[in-house]
């Protein structure tokens, strides 16, 4: 199965962001998929902002991308677009670290007016960087999510059947095409007998 990195691009320890990750990342190993997590929050910043690439957590983070398969997003939105921290983290990876990876954008935000910061905002980003497949992206609003006494607990069902049927599609193209790879014989070379 192919593994998959989930990445949180949210700067608070306790976020709603990093919490619909993990029920999307625990969906993903509900179907047999190795996830790994990386919070990109626990890098060290100044070397993040001055991309520093010889600094041992920034390459560790930048291997993990690299040798994963696919890749889940998840971003809370601020002003209209993506975490200053996820794009920071976006901006240190090679121009193409996207190349044969599929991926999936998922946002948390407190208005519906977000919704198209993910298209509009983070997928020309991930374009750019040459993924074989974006997948459908994915937005919670803040009403769509229960708060308890100790912070997030849980989203709202309709929400949170929602969120599954967007990790499944997910998992389903990123199986679909990794078989498909699996099955491809090499291509033939035709030489020309002139």
């Amino acid at each position: 199965m192919p593994t998959i990195l989930a990445v949180s691009g949210s700067p608070s320890p306790v976020s709603s962001t990093h919490q619909v990750l993990t029920l999307a990342a625990d969906r993903l190993a509900g179907r047999g998929h190795r996830v790994e997590t990386l919070a990109v929050r626990t890098l060290p910043p100044a070397e993040l902002l001055k991309a520093d690439l010889q600094h041992p957590q920034l390459a560790s983070a930048a291997a993990r991308f690299a040798e994963a398969d696919a890749i889940v997003l998840a971003t809370p939105v601020y002003k209209a677009g993506c975490s200053g921290l996820l794009k920071s983290f976006l901006d240190l990876l090679p121009q193409f670290a996207l190349e044969g990876k599929v991926v999936l954008p998922l946002a948390t935000g407190g208005s519906l007016a977000h919704v198209l910061a993910l298209d509009y905002g983070l997928r020309p980003v991930l374009m750019s960087m040459k993924p074989r497949a974006v997948a459908e992206s994915f937005f919670v609003h803040a009403g769509g999510i229960r708060q308890g006494p100790g912070g997030f607990a849980g989203l709202e069902p309709a929400v949170g059947a929602l969120l599954d049927e967007a990790t499944d599609r997910f998992a389903e193209l990123v199986e679909s095409l990794s078989d498909r790879t699996a099955h491809t014989a090499a291509p033939r070379v035709l030489v020309s007998a002139a």
